[in-house]
């Protein structure tokens, strides 16, 4: 999201907070949804989560003058906001679980660009594959990841989010990459057999 379309946002904000929220639901809805996608692994989760994001956004943003919602910077702020929903939701999940939808749920919403059924197949494990890795990291790593490869932020913007500085951020992007790719790779279905 460029500075200029920011702006609009934060300037219809300031103005009126009603029309303003609208706004900024309508900019970032997409990107707190795939943020939480990620994270939890569930589309019904992910999508309650969100309405919760937004929810408490608003509840904040009633409380601003019209100068500090003008300041403001929505997509960061959203997704401190996202974070901050998804880490009290997976406490509380600890404390009653519930079953988690399954993978097969989740990958069915990531679009296959790709055609024909072979290369389809193939598509459809690496996502269930690349979903169960994303799941095995820990938790900074993996939201570091996220943000930074799924939801697009810029590192200043993750260690916002994160509560940290930037090259904390940096190395928890870097580290969740690589337990990525030695997750995939210890995952890699063994070679099929070529008949002759």
């Amino acid at each position: 999201m460029d500075d200029m379309a920011e702006q609009q946002v934060t300037a219809r904000l300031a103005a009126d907070l009603d029309d303003g929220f609208t706004e900024l639901v309508r900019v970032h809805a997409t990107a707190v949804r795939a943020f939480l996608l990620r994270v939890t692994g569930s589309a019904t989760e992910a999508d309650d989560l969100g309405q919760d994001t937004f929810l408490r956004a608003y509840t904040a943003l009633q409380g601003y003058s019209p100068q500090r919602r003008r300041e403001l910077r929505p997509r960061a702020w959203l997704m401190t906001i996202a974070a901050n929903v998804w880490r009290n939701h997976v406490r509380s999940s600890v404390r009653r679980p519930v079953s988690a939808a399954p993978v097969e749920e989740v990958c069915q919403v990531w679009p296959d660009q790709r055609p024909g059924p072979d290369e389809r197949a193939g598509t459809a494990l690496d996502r269930n594959r690349l979903v169960s890795a994303l799941a095995g990291l820990p938790e900074n790593p993996r939201v570091a990841v996220v943000l930074r490869h799924i939801v697009g932020l810029n590192y200043q913007e993750i260690a916002e989010v994160q509560g940290c500085p930037v090259g904390t951020v940096k190395a928890q992007v870097s580290r969740g990459i690589g337990s990525l790719r030695q997750l995939m790779a210890t995952e890699d279905p063994p070679p099929r057999e070529v008949s002759k």
